[in-house]
């Protein structure tokens, strides 16, 4: 009980962070995102050696329809941060389906959310959530040497490095490490 003499210290909350199914409310986003804008700087990071053909710009009402049509495999989920999409995650499972073998994706566009743990959460609530999911007997993540935060953020989860290709990458006037990072189910279970 507090005394009068004693200060009442505000209440703080914690963002939370969630991962769950697109809605017809995160299109504006997500348009913004992956077609309004000229040259997000989430590319700049997103395979950025990847030639990115120019393409006519996409409308709002073209892009809603287009996803309308899609049907969700289950295999994307939004990642959001008090219920508003901040970006989103994937995966896909590598052949030959059955195999076991499932590698991710994952993008934040702002980068006002970046290095604030959001991705590191989002990957470690995937990992788990596909190994729940699916029959996966391993799970990779394939990035870049330049993209330091993504390397952190799978090593901070619990995948490790399991494959690096030296200066595979030509970007930006400079060759770069692709990387592959991975973990096994048995992994995962002992990690939990």
């Amino acid at each position: 009980m507090n005394s009068p003499s004693s200060p009442t210290l505000p209440v703080l909350t914690l963002p939370v962070l969630t991962l769950r199914d697109q809605t017809a409310a995160d299109l504006p986003t997500l348009h913004r995102w992956l077609h309004a804008e000229a040259e997000p700087q989430w590319r700049r990071w997103d395979g950025p050696y990847f030639q990115r053909s120019k393409q006519e710009p996409v409308t709002f009402e073209v892009y809603a329809a287009r996803e309308a049509a899609q049907p969700d495999d289950g295999h994307q989920q939004i990642i959001a941060l008090n219920g508003e999409c901040i970006g989103f995650i994937n995966r896909h499972e590598e052949a030959p389906v059955g195999g076991g073998w499932w590698e991710l994706g994952i993008v934040i566009f702002d980068p006002a959310y970046w290095s604030g743990g959001y991705g590191t959460r989002a990957l470690e609530l995937w990992v788990t959530t596909t190994f729940r999911d699916t029959a996966a007997h391993v799970f990779t993540l394939t990035t870049w040497s330049g993209n330091l935060r993504m390397c952190r953020a799978a090593e901070r989860v619990g995948l490790r490095e399991c494959a690096r290709i030296p200066e595979a990458r030509s970007w930006d006037g400079r060759r770069w490490d692709s990387l592959k990072f991975g973990v096994l189910r048995r992994e995962w279970e002992e990690r939990a």
